[in-house]
């Protein structure tokens, strides 16, 4: 039999296992993509295959309008579906690390504007990022006035529920860098500044 359209893939990594060392290491990498993200993957699948009308919704329409998600089925898809979209778009967003990784373009400049400089946005950054209490994700976004934000959102909620433009994000969740930097979670957020695939971001702010 053809598989089934709607099905959700599980989306390769860009890059190889080893790629983003020693920032964020291969044990790291292979366990969060492979066992966690896949989790998510199964599990909204089996929500989905429930539910015909959604399957003719892409992940970004559902988590876009969520109301049009069934009351029986809408606590799932968010938390299930937004586990694929923010995994999917944090391992999207890093690429190998670089010396002096720093924005660039428009949204470099847009940066500047808006914090005053880089180094200021890295320490509002890295203090949102540590104040994130529990499991959960920080992210520069664009909203629907294209403004940057800086975004705190809880367990696997995601910015496009609000209309909102990811551009970065950091997964804070212990099981994003437990095994490298047990409980340092100041020490991954340092690092994970030298793996930011900044040419994306641009990219997605330009258009």
């Amino acid at each position: 039999m053809p598989k089934d359209y709607y099905k959700i893939d599980l989306m390769p990594l860009p890059y190889d296992y080893t790629a983003l060392e020693p920032y964020i290491n291969t044990q790291t990498m292979q366990v969060h993509h492979d066992r966690l993200l896949k989790a998510y993957v199964d599990k909204l699948n089996a929500t989905l295959a429930a539910y015909p009308k959604l399957q003719k919704l892409s992940l970004e329409q559902m988590l876009e309008n969520t109301y049009l998600i069934p009351d029986s089925a809408r606590t799932s898809v968010i938390n299930f579906g937004g586990g694929v979209y923010n995994h999917n778009f944090f391992f999207n967003s890093l690429r190998p690390g670089i010396a002096g990784n720093i924005p660039i373009g428009n949204l470099g400049k847009a940066i500047d504007r808006k914090f005053g400089s880089f180094e200021e946005f890295r320490k509002e950054f890295k203090e949102k990022a540590l104040s994130v209490f529990g499991s959960g994700w920080l992210w520069l976004v664009k909203d629907y006035k294209g403004n940057l934000l800086l975004e705190q959102t809880a367990n696997q909620n995601s910015p496009i529920s609000l209309g909102h433009i990811p551009l970065i994000v950091i997964d804070v969740w212990e099981h994003a860098y437990f095994l490298q930097y047990l409980n340092l979670r100041n020490e991954y957020i340092d690092n994970w500044f030298n793996v930011i695939n900044w040419n994306r971001a641009d990219e997605i702010y330009n258009s």
